[in-house]
């Protein structure tokens, strides 16, 4: 069975979520903070902790192209990143378009009855992540 480990990767944080044991269904289920953009080894310690104690097969982590699918500096720094992480794990790492998602979070809290600013701030990027991860699955449905 795969088991997939979704990421979104950002500026001061990443949304973490995993797929059920079937690889059908995606869930958020972390957030990992940081100070500084460019302090990244604690986070990626943590995924590795992950990637070890959930058995994960394969990464999926968000590609923030822009709307008209061109790619700015947010595209660079994920890949600097999945450049980092692959240093660090011999899992494979598969880009996703995260085109959208962040506003598909904002929706999905709304609807939630989630209002209050902070609350939301709290929780986007772990949604984010988990839309990120179920966008692959639905792509790349298990056979």
């Amino acid at each position: 069975m795969e088991r997939l480990l979704g990421l979104d990767y950002g500026s001061k944080t990443i949304g973490v979520a995993i797929s059920d044991r079937l690889g059908m269904t995606a869930c958020g289920i972390d957030i990992l903070r940081r100070d500084r953009e460019n302090v990244l080894k604690p986070s990626i310690r943590k995924i590795l902790e992950i990637i070890e104690t959930e058995e994960v097969t394969k990464i999926v982590l968000g590609y923030p192209m822009h709307v008209d699918g061109t790619q700015g500096i947010r595209c660079e720094k994920t890949l600097e990143f999945k450049a980092m992480l692959e240093k660090k794990t011999k899992v494979p790492i598969v880009l996703q378009d995260e085109r959208f998602t962040t506003v598909e979070a904002d929706q999905i809290m709304e609807e939630q009855g989630i209002f209050d600013y902070r609350e939301r701030k709290k929780q986007v990027d772990r949604i984010a992540a988990a839309l990120i991860l179920q966008s692959y699955m639905n792509e790349h449905p298990v056979a």
